[in-house]
């Protein structure tokens, strides 16, 4: 228990950024995410949607923010983040698991920039007109997926690599004029999975100025469902002892609020088709079953041995100068 006024009073200090939520939209997120004292989240509002699809989603979520400016506010830029964390409240950055919603037109990208949305995972777990998820045999990026990756980096628009192939996501790190990430992975090296990274997969990306946040989706960690925040902790070090501490961040994968209904739509090619994976019962570590128990991994981290200095980057500076260099604000 001595850590804990450390920890607490270093945690409020913090800012803090989760890299991947795909939780459920409404005020009861809102209000975990500040009792977790969460400066930012990369919040998924497109997965299988096409472009229409994924307007309109923006549209619900812009709605909802608006309703709870009291708890959100949207980010657009790296100041947003810093206003946020002033103003005691959660930065919300629009994000995008698939560029399924870019259809065939590279000037959507731009649009949906200035819609604000930030980040964008190339592929969700299967085949699209960019290149191919981690679910099949992968052909690389193709000719349109380089014409994205360019049209992305001139936007400022951060590519993430976390559901995409490795064939793919080698094309693109080489390809991209700015950082990559994987915003939400695990270490093959503790459990063989297609979701997870190898450690050459690891080092690649961060040789080449990229950056890998670190998820505790229990299907992918080595103990599953029995999974505690401490071995959270451990796949944090795994992978930063491969990609050093200015590379590593949080990336949590946070499902918060969603049924099984949207699982089943999640794991289906395109929300409908063939069955592509089973996540089994979804359950979050213990410890940090939700946004609004952030403080114990700040705890956690400390009382592992992490330096003040250390931990401050894991829990989101990184992301901060990720986001800074990929968004040229």
């Amino acid at each position: 228990m001595a850590n804990a006024p450390r920890s607490q009073t270093q945690h409020e200090d913090l800012v803090v950024i989760d890299g991947l939520v795909i939780a459920k939209w409404n005020r009861d997120l809102f209000l975990d995410m500040r009792k977790g004292g969460l400066t930012a989240a990369n919040c998924t509002v497109s997965v299988w949607e096409g472009f229409q699809g994924t307007v309109d989603n923006i549209v619900e979520v812009r709605n909802l923010l608006t309703a709870n400016d009291d708890l959100v506010l949207p980010v657009r830029t790296v100041e947003d983040i810093r206003t946020a964390k002033s103003a005691g409240k959660t930065g919300i950055i629009l994000g995008f698991q698939n560029a399924h919603a870019f259809e065939d037109q590279l000037g959507y990208i731009e649009i949906f920039k200035q819609l604000g949305v930030g980040v964008v995972q190339l592929c969700y777990n299967t085949q699209n007109l960019v290149g191919t998820g981690c679910y099949e045999r992968d052909g690389g990026l193709s000719g349109f997926g380089r014409e994205v990756v360019a049209e992305m980096n001139r936007v400022g628009m951060l590519c993430d690599l976390s559901h995409v192939g490795s064939t793919t996501s080698h094309d693109v790190i080489v390809e991209s004029n700015s950082p990559v990430c994987y915003s939400h992975c695990l270490p093959y090296g503790l459990k063989a999975h297609p979701r997870n990274k190898t450690d050459e997969e690891l080092k690649f990306i961060a040789d080449h100025g990229g950056f890998v946040g670190v998820t505790m989706f229990t299907p992918f960690l080595a103990k599953g469902t029995a999974a505690t925040i401490e071995d959270y902790a451990e796949a944090i070090e795994y992978t930063m002892n491969i990609v050093g501490e200015d590379a590593i961040g949080i990336g949590t994968d946070f499902t918060q609020g969603q049924d099984q209904q949207f699982f089943e739509w999640l794991t289906h090619d395109k929300g409908y088709a063939r069955e592509l994976t089973q996540f089994g019962e979804i359950i979050n570590p213990k410890g940090i079953r939700t946004l609004g128990d952030f403080p114990n991994l700040t705890e956690t981290l400390l009382s592992r041995g992490h330096s003040d200095r250390v931990v401050r980057k894991i829990m989101g500076e990184n992301w901060l100068r990720l986001l800074t260099e990929a968004w040229g604000n």
